[in-house]
């Protein structure tokens, strides 16, 4: 039968490897978590970790992992493949960056008041700490490493840091939710990404409804707003191509405009990049990525390889990346045969054959992703792990798992955050419930559902205690959100899925509370929100009979004279005012884009002449609305 040795076919010397790689992690382990051989995850239970940004060392050999759910920074050496060290955040990390020289880890840590923390990426001790604004994410660093960019994403605003002084230098407002950015190699351009267009959305409006780009000029810190084709949103990823020249954004392009009663061949929703023009501040094209019969859904991050010759996409509705040669991207064929038609069946010239190559990735919800060799690094946020795309074969790439911790305690809640961003429910995987609803939340467009008759289209209605307010939808067609979510798997997502799923996505949604305001000061309200919390509940006006706290609805449908030309009806279900300040267009038809219009012009609720309010009690009166 031969030796051991022989039937394994491991060499004297293969075996000294394996047995010195072996030492190596155990040492690895006394060293980072204390005099233990167990792996560090064992050490510190959570039921989940939700790994949503990365950046990797300037050798490649660390991997850093923000994981948002857990509040923790991981250290995943690459070399053996397991966590050497984590530390623990003051709230969820949601973006990392690494100085040039590798010596100093920066950790966004989001909250309504986000800290910035500045680490050694040796050791995670903490060296010093600044603050940033409401939920800051996406750290960008300037090339010569003197100033860092923070997105607030609810304050609608880019932070400059000068980090010679340690002190902010400006505050340069964008359009609405900066969820990304990124720079020129020259450090003259930084370029965000706006998640949501902010608009009016009924139609005698009749205008442009999309998402922009914000392309700042690092100079003058002059901001100009690129916007994107028509029902553009859901922005998420943001890169500078190699050339320094153009920049690539995520998002998908919605046809709002047409009554979703089919979901085939990218009807309601297609998956797409745009290419910009960084000096000329323009779009140049829109380019689709998904096939005559096969949606990409949810398009997140992008990346180009180490060699500048791939750009590869996460899709994290249907678990896969998605790879096209840089060539590619940038030439005819993809502008000519991948331009999604808007307001008819995307059927391309090339009858659907897409020149994207998709790869499958073994974990669920991929997100944040870096390069470094010729490996693509994703994390696979449900999963808590992270795949490893090897594209030293192109034709065919090797995958491979790193996992963080232990397989994750998928109770129901967690299930149904997963089910609630899995495209796979979904017929032909063209778009995830979170397509139509960001975490839960709106995508800013009015669409013309059938459940009411057609040709009366409503803005989108935040998931926000849904639960605990019936009835769903803005006539109140649905008794429950259990009802609501039932018929959006069958009727939007146009599947049928068992009931469990359907609970789960119930779990999940009754977990939802909201966001403190950016209004708010120290978690409270401001005096002049103080004096407008009066006035709403004032007999005088009145606010308080139909908007009771603290569900701020009265869980009945009222005539109030909001009734549009296209409406069939004139009576509306009372909605909640909880993160109002979150949820522009106001009114079922989105015709009024602030709390003021909706006042001044539409004079909601201020009607009788008591109700009548000088500028400043108007004032005072929206900054409470915004503040809940």
């Amino acid at each position: 039968m031969g030796s051991l040795r022989q039937r394994l076919g491991v060499s004297g010397m293969r075996r000294s490897r394996i047995a010195m790689r072996l030492l190596v992690v155990m040492a690895v382990s006394v060293v980072g978590w204390g005099c233990s051989t167990q792996p560090a995850w064992a050490q510190e239970p959570a039921r989940w970790l939700g790994p949503s940004a990365l950046a990797i060392s300037p050798d490649g050999k660390m991997l850093y992992v923000a994981a948002a759910d857990a509040r923790q920074v991981l250290w995943l050496d690459l070399g053996y493949g397991v966590v050497v060290r984590r530390i623990v955040v003051p709230a969820p990390p949601t973006g990392l960056v690494l100085t040039p020289d590798g010596r100093q880890l920066i950790v966004v840590c989001a909250g309504p008041q986000s800290v910035v923390e500045f680490r050694s990426a040796d050791s995670g001790r903490l060296l010093f700490s600044l603050a940033a604004g409401h939920t800051a994410t996406a750290p960008v660093l300037s090339p010569d490493a003197t100033r860092l960019y923070i997105c607030n994403r609810f304050q609608n605003d880019v932070w400059v840091i000068d980090l010679r002084t340690r002190k902010e230098i400006a505050r340069i407002p964008v359009v609405r939710e900066p969820v990304a950015a990124a720079i020129t190699p020259d450090g003259q351009t930084l370029v965000v990404a706006n998640h949501l267009p902010l608009a009016r959305t009924d139609d005698p409006y009749g205008g442009e409804v999309c998402a922009a780009v914000t392309m700042i000029d690092t100079r003058s810190l002059r901001a100009d707003h690129v916007p994107l084709p028509h029902g553009s949103n859901g922005l998420r990823g943001i890169r500078v191509a190699p050339d320094g020249r153009h920049a690539v954004v995520t998002h998908l392009l919605s046809n709002f405009q047409k009554v979703p009663f089919r979901v085939d061949m990218g009807w309601i929703n297609t998956n797409v990049v745009s290419i910009l023009d960084v000096p000329g501040r323009r779009v140049l094209s829109t380019i689709g990525m998904d096939e005559q019969d096969l949606g990409a859904a949810n398009p997140w991050d992008i990346v180009w390889s180490a060699d500048r010759r791939i750009v590869c996409v996460s899709l994290s509705g249907t678990h896969e990346l998605c790879l096209l040669a840089s060539s590619d991207l940038f030439g005819s064929d993809a502008r000519r045969t991948m331009s999604p038609m808007m307001g008819v069946w995307p059927i391309y010239p090339t009858l659907g054959t897409s020149m994207w190559r998709r790869v499958s990735l073994p974990g669920r919800g991929p997100r944040a992703m870096v390069a470094a060799g010729s490996r693509v690094y994703i994390a696979e946020y449900f999963s808590d792990t992270v795949a490893v795309v090897d594209l030293a074969s192109a034709a065919a790439p090797r995958v491979t798992t790193l996992r963080l911790g232990p397989p994750p305690d998928l109770t129901a809640e967690r299930r149904g955050e997963l089910l609630f961003y899995d495209a796979t429910l979904c017929y032909q995987r063209w778009q995830s419930c979170a397509s139509c609803h960001p975490e839960g939340r709106i995508d800013g467009l009015n669409w013309d559902l059938m459940n009411d008759g057609v040709g009366n289209p409503k803005n989108t209605k935040s998931l926000v205690w849904s639960h605990r307010t019936p009835p769903a939808m803005a006539e109140g067609v649905r008794m429950s959100a259990e009802e609501a979510v039932r018929s959006g798997i069958r009727h939007i997502l146009f599947s049928e899925r068992p009931e469990e799923e359907a609970a789960a996505i119930d779990a999940y949604l009754k977990s939802f509370e909201p966001l403190p305001s950016p209004r708010l000061v120290n978690g409270g309200l401001s005096p002049a929100a103080q004096r407008g919390q009066k006035l709403f509940e004032s007999p005088r006006l009145g606010c308080a009979t139909c908007h009771p706290a603290p569900l701020y609805t009265d869980l009945r449908a009222h005539h109030v004279g909001t009734r549009g030309l296209v409406d069939a009806n004139d009576r509306f279900d009372t909605p909640t005012l909880v993160e109002l300040w979150r949820t522009a267009p106001y009114l079922h038809d989105g015709r009024y884009l602030t709390l003021d219009e909706l006042f001044r012009e539409g004079r909601h609720g201020l009607r009788r002449p008591q109700q009548q309010l000088t500028d400043e009690e108007l004032k005072d009166l929206v900054e409470f609305l915004l503040s809940l």
